[in-house]
């Protein structure tokens, strides 16, 4: 099911900005000669398709893809306008830098950049952590959205060949 924000009600988190300082976590927008790199990672953790619309996101100007990183070490991503506009997603944390706070700050910097570009609501699509979304960023559930844009989406396959 996809949600909603109202990024007009939507504020900076200072304590959480100030939770990534003290961890030396850095949270910005992605460069695109950190296409691959960031894809590479992933495309293992997430899917292809998560990686196909980060490309996506990474390939826009101004981009928007947003990564968080401690050093060389990238943690998670966040992007928005990836399939569609106004959407969020995807976002997503390793496994082993959850519950630092590190998904929490890049949706926030995410929705506060979708805010700057002019946009006054953002929709989750195909919200997984619903309960998250809601307390983070008091997001509501939009009814009858479920399957919403993925509708009818080709699978993903291996290639088996050209047709003649």
């Amino acid at each position: 099911m996809d949600m909603l924000v109202k990024l007009y009600d939507l504020q900076p988190d200072n304590g959480l900005d100030q939770r990534m300082d003290g961890q030396g976590i850095t949270l910005r927008r992605a460069l695109v000669p950190e296409l691959k790199s960031i894809c590479d990672w992933i495309e293992p953790r997430f899917g292809s398709g998560w990686a196909a619309e980060a490309t996506a996101a990474i390939m826009r100007q101004p981009v928007t893809c947003f990564i968080a990183h401690q050093g060389p070490v990238l943690l998670g991503f966040a992007c928005h306008d990836a399939t569609m506009k106004g959407f969020f997603g995807p976002t997503g944390v390793d496994e082993a830098a959850r519950g630092k706070g590190v998904g929490h700050a890049l949706l926030i910097t995410t929705l506060l950049d979708m805010h700057a570009q002019g946009y006054a609501y953002a929709i989750i699509g195909g919200a997984g952590p619903m309960e998250f979304y809601q307390k983070s960023v008091g997001a509501v559930p939009i009814e009858g959205s479920k399957p919403g844009i993925y509708r009818g989406m080709m699978p993903s396959s291996a290639p088996n060949g050209v047709s003649g």
